[in-house]
Formats: structure tokens, sequence, C-alpha cells
């Protein structure tokens, strides 16, 4: 199975208080064969990688307007004059509030959205051909 990897290494910023965040390398990736999924690996002072995944369209509205809810939270503000996507995380583990360039975030998903245009995640997946084998048997 052949499938195509959008990737983007970044530096987000662990926001710790209103005064305090540390830099925290991160990458985001999206693949062809999980089509509604966004991935985020942040490199933390640690051996292993924190993995995040959540909706595409959370992060493509949430460049816009603020949306999500529960575990994830993503909306757009100011800081220091520039354009930022602010992403709240929660979990059993503890809660993270990052904030990423808002312009990177919008160009990475832009080629995401080049790749599988919204509404076209479905075909991705094979489920149409899946089902005309179904019924052609």
């Amino acid at each position: 199975m052949h499938y195509t990897v959008v990737e983007r290494e970044l530096e987000l910023k662990l926001i710790l208080s209103p005064e305090r965040s540390i830099p925290v390398p991160a990458r985001l990736s999206y693949r062809t064969d999980d089509p509604y999924a966004v991935h985020v690996t942040f490199h933390i002072n640690s051996d292993h990688p924190v993995n995040w995944t959540f909706s595409r369209e959370l992060l493509v509205e949430g460049v816009f307007r603020p949306c999500g809810h529960g575990d994830v939270r993503v909306w757009p503000t100011k800081a220091e004059g520039r354009s930022v996507v602010l992403m709240a995380l929660s979990s059993p583990d503890g809660d993270a509030l990052l904030e990423a360039p808002a312009a990177q975030v919008s160009a990475w998903l832009e080629r995401t959205l080049r790749v599988v245009p919204p509404g076209t995640e479905g075909e991705q997946l094979g489920i149409d051909d899946a089902l005309d084998q179904l019924l052609a048997q």
C-alpha cells in the first residue's frame, strides 16, 4: 500500500505561565493512509517523544476560530504581535498549553489539503473499492 506523508519540523512553545515558556521541537505529520488525522510529536527532554493525534479538521478550523472540547482545544490569537495558534492538550498525565506559529501551521495544513482535499478523505481509505468488491460478489 502506497501512501504519502506530509511532515514539517517546527518549534513550539510550551507555555508554563503567562511569563514563562520553553521551546519544544515538534514534528507535524499527516499520512494519506490515515486521512482524517494529524499527528504531532513533541521532543521533550526524555527518551520517548510524546505523540498526539487529533482530527485534521479540528486543526484547520482552529487556525481561524476557537474549536474543540475535551482533550484537545485549538484557537488562534496574537502573541507579541505575531499570529499564533494555541493548542490545549489534556491527558490523564497532565495538561499542556502549546503555542505554534500560525503561518507555519497554515502552510503545512495547506500542503495536506492539496494532497487530500477536504471531503475526499474517505476515498483515501479505499472504502469505495472495498464496497464495490463486496457488492460485486
